[in-house]
């Protein structure tokens, strides 16, 4: 069964349709009722999201009744099942219970979230620290509120899709470069009337696809040049590269030339939330002045908790994101050992290109059938013709269960000669 090109993506929307002919009025759930790629890739056997995870989050899960390597998790550090962050948010939840009820900016503060970001920003060797309920909430919140009408925002055209998100929201001017092309990207800050505009550079720090590090050096340089400010989402660089886990800033020796940094807790640090790390001015203005923060209930104290305590932890055991680099390498090393290909990378992401949309599907599937855990990145993730099977490591995983994974996914890629 051949499915349409635009399979699976939940933002799909097939065009309106009249209710009826005689009184000519459009139904806004027809394109619900159009909606049915998903059936289809049921039909076809080859659907392969929302698969129940039975067990805690960690190198070997139990997913629909059956073991199964996880090679598909951003928990980098492998901290969710670490027993310092479950006590403390244990702990949490008996001392606070198990909500908020209520904004930062009215009655959800917490002393926690008042320590975490006063740790965090310690720890990100910036002034404040604004945390927000999610990590896809922080980037709507920090661009929409920074980015005037008048101002313009600039962005890789990879960056992550809460990006793209925030640059809407915000009432500028949105400019796209190519994927780590510097020469587009100096084409569009010529293009930005620095006398009446002010301009945001948006960079992921590691892009969560293909695993590669943004070129911060001549990024930074670029915006020093026109007069540009610097913004790096560090989701999938923070507990991964730099410092001791301090992300992309520190991993080039750029700390005090990009403006903000934003992250996650939902990856290295365990837990649920966001963050944007800066100055103290910039941080006072999107404390008071950004609805994403004002207008939602605050992070959970559970969720603060085991955030603090993961944080904690890391800054206890700098040789972690060391350790997560060196069983990245090796499980790179495996699969290139059996014949596959792999893109050379100095992060835990590790993509493997499977191309066709079809292809890539039916080889997700097959992986999970053979009892390891993948995503998958197709169309509109990935461009036509470039889909990849997504791996990625946590600090946790042993030698052994790279092995066997990369046996595993191996097998099945043979059977398509790549």
């Amino acid at each position: 069964m051949s499915l349409p090109k635009r399979l699976l993506h939940p933002g799909t929307r097939a065009p309106g349709q009249k209710y009826t002919e005689e009184n000519n009025i459009m139904d806004l759930f027809q394109k619900c009722i159009d909606y049915t790629v998903a059936d289809e890739a049921k039909a076809a056997g080859v659907y392969i999201y929302f698969h129940a995870l039975e067990s805690r989050q960690d190198t070997e899960v139990i997913m629909e009744g059956k073991r199964r390597i996880m090679m598909g998790s951003n928990n980098y550090l492998g901290l969710t099942i670490a027993p310092d962050v479950i006590e403390a948010g244990v702990k949490a939840l008996e001392q606070y219970g198990s909500g908020c009820s209520g904004s930062r900016f009215l009655n959800g503060t917490l002393d926690l979230h008042l320590q975490l970001e006063k740790e965090l920003a310690e720890f990100l060797r910036k002034e404040q620290v604004v945390t927000f309920s999610t990590g896809f909430q922080s980037n709507l919140g920090i661009i929409s509120c920074l980015v005037g009408r008048h101002d313009y925002v600039i962005c890789d055209r990879e960056n992550h899709a809460s990006i793209y998100d925030g640059c809407r929201l915000s009432y500028g001017k949105m400019l796209r470069y190519k994927h780590n092309d510097m020469a587009e990207l100096e084409q569009c800050l010529q293009r930005v009337p620095f006398e009446t505009a002010g301009a945001l550079i948006v960079t992921d720090g590691v892009f969560s696809m293909g695993g590669d590090i943004a070129n911060l050096p001549e990024i930074v340089a670029l915006a020093k040049k026109y007069g540009a400010r610097v913004m790096v989402d560090d989701a999938h660089a923070f507990g991964v590269i730099g410092e001791g886990g301090r992300g992309t800033a520190s991993y080039y020796g750029l700390e005090d030339e990009v403006d903000i940094y934003m992250g996650t807790f939902s990856k290295s640090l365990a837990s649920l939330g966001g963050y944007m790390a800066s100055s103290e001015r910039v941080a006072n203005f999107v404390r008071h002045n950004s609805r994403e923060h004002i207008f939602s209930a605050s992070i959970t104290p559970a969720s603060c908790a085991t955030c603090l305590a993961a944080l904690r932890h890391l800054k206890a055991h700098p040789e972690l994101p060391k350790q997560l680099i060196r069983i990245s390498n090796y499980f790179r090393q495996a699969l290139t050992e059996r014949g596959v290909k792999v893109r050379a990378s100095e992060t835990p992401i590790v993509p493997i290109f499977t191309y066709e949309t079809m292809q890539t599907l039916e080889i997700a599937k097959k992986i999970y059938d053979a009892g390891v855990y993948v995503n998958c990145s197709i169309p509109p993730a990935a461009a036509p013709n470039e889909c990849l099977i997504r791996t990625s490591l946590m600090a946790t995983h042993t030698e052994a269960l790279c092995d066997e994974a990369a046996e595993l996914i191996a097998g099945v890629l043979r059977e398509y000669d790549l």
